[in-house]
Protein backbone atom coordinates (compact mmCIF):
# COMPACT_ATOMS: atom_id res chain seq x y z
CA UNK A 1 0.00 0.00 0.00
CA UNK A 2 1.27 3.45 -0.89
CA UNK A 3 0.71 6.71 0.94
CA UNK A 4 0.10 9.43 -1.61
CA UNK A 5 0.22 13.19 -1.21
CA UNK A 6 -1.04 15.28 -4.15
CA UNK A 7 -0.92 18.94 -5.03
CA UNK A 8 -4.39 20.32 -5.71
CA UNK A 9 -5.14 22.81 -8.47
CA UNK A 10 -5.02 25.77 -6.08
CA UNK A 11 -1.42 24.86 -5.24
CA UNK A 12 -2.14 23.63 -1.71
CA UNK A 13 -0.72 20.28 -0.69
CA UNK A 14 -3.38 18.03 0.79
CA UNK A 15 -3.67 14.54 2.18
CA UNK A 16 -6.81 13.42 4.00
CA UNK A 17 -7.94 17.00 4.43
CA UNK A 18 -4.70 18.33 5.92
CA UNK A 19 -2.34 20.92 4.45
CA UNK A 20 1.45 20.89 4.43
CA UNK A 21 3.83 23.64 3.53
CA UNK A 22 6.40 23.51 0.78
CA UNK A 23 9.86 23.82 2.34
CA UNK A 24 11.69 23.17 -0.93
CA UNK A 25 10.76 25.01 -4.13
CA UNK A 26 11.95 22.20 -6.39
CA UNK A 27 13.55 18.78 -6.56
CA UNK A 28 16.82 20.55 -7.38
CA UNK A 29 16.53 22.57 -4.15
CA UNK A 30 15.97 19.31 -2.28
CA UNK A 31 18.90 17.67 -4.11
CA UNK A 32 21.19 20.37 -2.69
CA UNK A 33 20.41 18.94 0.75
CA UNK A 34 21.73 15.41 0.10
CA UNK A 35 23.85 14.45 3.10
CA UNK A 36 22.31 17.12 5.31
CA UNK A 37 20.23 16.89 8.45
CA UNK A 38 16.80 18.36 7.67
CA UNK A 39 15.74 18.67 11.29
CA UNK A 40 12.89 17.47 13.46
CA UNK A 41 9.15 17.28 13.02
CA UNK A 42 6.70 18.41 15.66
CA UNK A 43 5.83 15.97 18.43
CA UNK A 44 2.81 13.68 18.23
CA UNK A 45 1.18 12.52 21.47
CA UNK A 46 1.18 8.77 22.06
CA UNK A 47 -1.84 8.30 24.29
CA UNK A 48 -3.80 5.17 25.16
CA UNK A 49 -6.59 6.07 22.71
CA UNK A 50 -4.09 6.20 19.82
CA UNK A 51 -2.57 2.87 20.88
CA UNK A 52 -5.99 1.22 21.24
CA UNK A 53 -7.05 2.58 17.84
CA UNK A 54 -3.93 1.10 16.29
CA UNK A 55 -4.68 -2.21 18.03
CA UNK A 56 -8.19 -2.14 16.56
CA UNK A 57 -6.83 -1.42 13.08
CA UNK A 58 -4.21 -4.18 13.19
CA UNK A 59 -5.93 -6.79 15.37
CA UNK A 60 -2.93 -6.65 17.73
CA UNK A 61 -4.44 -6.37 21.21
CA UNK A 62 -1.45 -7.73 23.12
CA UNK A 63 -1.86 -6.70 26.77
CA UNK A 64 1.50 -4.89 26.88
CA UNK A 65 -0.11 -2.28 24.60
CA UNK A 66 -3.80 -2.29 25.54
CA UNK A 67 -4.08 -3.22 29.23
CA UNK A 68 -2.44 -0.42 31.26
CA UNK A 69 -3.04 -2.07 34.65
CA UNK A 70 -1.52 -5.39 33.64
CA UNK A 71 1.32 -3.70 31.73
CA UNK A 72 2.20 -1.73 34.83
CA UNK A 73 1.96 -4.77 37.09
CA UNK A 74 3.59 -7.44 34.87
CA UNK A 75 5.29 -5.70 31.95
CA UNK A 76 9.02 -5.00 31.63
CA UNK A 77 8.60 -1.24 31.02
CA UNK A 78 6.48 -0.16 34.00
CA UNK A 79 3.40 0.52 31.88
CA UNK A 80 1.90 0.09 28.43
CA UNK A 81 4.01 0.74 25.33
CA UNK A 82 3.06 1.72 21.80
CA UNK A 83 3.27 -0.89 19.07
CA UNK A 84 6.55 -0.61 17.19
CA UNK A 85 4.59 -0.42 13.96
CA UNK A 86 2.52 2.46 15.34
CA UNK A 87 5.73 4.43 15.84
CA UNK A 88 6.87 3.40 12.37
CA UNK A 89 3.56 4.45 10.78
CA UNK A 90 4.07 8.00 12.03
CA UNK A 91 7.06 8.49 9.73
CA UNK A 92 4.77 9.81 6.97
CA UNK A 93 3.22 12.63 9.04
CA UNK A 94 6.65 13.36 10.54
CA UNK A 95 8.12 13.67 7.02
CA UNK A 96 5.26 15.89 5.90
CA UNK A 97 5.88 18.18 8.86
CA UNK A 98 9.70 18.26 8.75
CA UNK A 99 10.26 18.32 4.99
CA UNK A 100 6.92 19.37 3.55
CA UNK A 101 5.95 19.13 -0.07
CA UNK A 102 8.51 19.68 -2.82
CA UNK A 103 7.37 22.57 -5.01
CA UNK A 104 7.64 21.08 -8.49
CA UNK A 105 6.41 17.59 -7.59
CA UNK A 106 2.70 16.98 -8.09
CA UNK A 107 2.62 13.76 -6.07
CA UNK A 108 4.63 12.18 -3.26
CA UNK A 109 4.44 8.38 -2.97
CA UNK A 110 5.68 6.41 0.04
CA UNK A 111 7.52 3.51 -1.62
CA UNK A 112 8.61 1.71 1.54
CA UNK A 113 11.24 1.34 4.22
CA UNK A 114 14.76 -0.03 4.49
CA UNK A 115 16.75 -1.13 7.53
CA UNK A 116 14.08 -0.76 10.20
CA UNK A 117 15.12 -1.20 13.84
CA UNK A 118 13.14 -0.70 17.04
CA UNK A 119 15.74 0.57 19.52
CA UNK A 120 13.82 1.64 22.63
CA UNK A 121 10.19 1.47 23.78
CA UNK A 122 7.69 4.29 23.38
CA UNK A 123 5.70 4.48 26.61
CA UNK A 124 2.05 5.44 26.44
CA UNK A 125 1.80 9.05 27.56
CA UNK A 126 5.05 10.07 25.88
CA UNK A 127 5.44 12.16 22.73
CA UNK A 128 7.27 11.13 19.57
CA UNK A 129 8.86 13.10 16.72
CA UNK A 130 10.96 12.35 13.66
CA UNK A 131 14.41 13.56 12.64
CA UNK A 132 15.37 13.40 8.96
CA UNK A 133 18.57 13.31 6.95
CA UNK A 134 18.43 13.15 3.16
CA UNK A 135 20.71 10.27 2.12
CA UNK A 136 20.11 10.35 -1.63
CA UNK A 137 17.94 11.79 -4.40
CA UNK A 138 18.07 9.95 -7.71
CA UNK A 139 16.28 10.94 -10.91
CA UNK A 140 13.44 8.73 -12.14
CA UNK A 141 11.41 8.85 -15.35
CA UNK A 142 8.83 11.34 -14.03
CA UNK A 143 10.61 12.86 -11.03
CA UNK A 144 13.01 11.60 -8.38
CA UNK A 145 13.32 9.05 -5.60
CA UNK A 146 14.63 10.10 -2.20
CA UNK A 147 15.98 8.01 0.63
CA UNK A 148 15.76 9.60 4.07
CA UNK A 149 17.39 8.36 7.26
CA UNK A 150 14.70 8.65 9.90
CA UNK A 151 15.10 8.56 13.64
CA UNK A 152 11.99 8.67 15.84
CA UNK A 153 12.71 10.19 19.25
CA UNK A 154 10.58 10.29 22.37
CA UNK A 155 10.44 13.43 24.44
CA UNK A 156 11.50 11.49 27.55
CA UNK A 157 14.60 9.75 26.14
CA UNK A 158 17.34 11.91 24.64
CA UNK A 159 19.95 9.14 24.82
CA UNK A 160 18.74 6.93 21.98
CA UNK A 161 15.96 6.91 19.38
CA UNK A 162 12.94 4.66 19.58
CA UNK A 163 13.06 3.77 15.87
CA UNK A 164 15.66 4.03 13.12
CA UNK A 165 14.72 3.42 9.47
CA UNK A 166 15.30 4.54 5.92
CA UNK A 167 12.20 5.92 4.22
CA UNK A 168 11.98 5.72 0.43
CA UNK A 169 9.84 8.42 -1.18
CA UNK A 170 9.10 8.89 -4.88
CA UNK A 171 8.38 12.45 -6.02
CA UNK A 172 6.42 12.61 -9.28
CA UNK A 173 6.01 15.51 -11.68
CA UNK A 174 2.95 15.90 -13.88
CA UNK A 175 3.43 14.34 -17.31
CA UNK A 176 2.55 17.65 -19.09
Amino acid sequence: MYSILRRHSAGACMMIGRRWSSRFASLEALRAQVGNDLGFSKYIDIDQNRVNGFADSTNDWQWIHTNPERAQREGPFGGPVAHGFLSLSLIVPFLNDAVGFVGDASTMVNIGLNRVRFISPVLVGDRLRGRFKLLSLEDTKNGAQAVYQVECWTESNSEKPAVIAESVIRYLRDAN
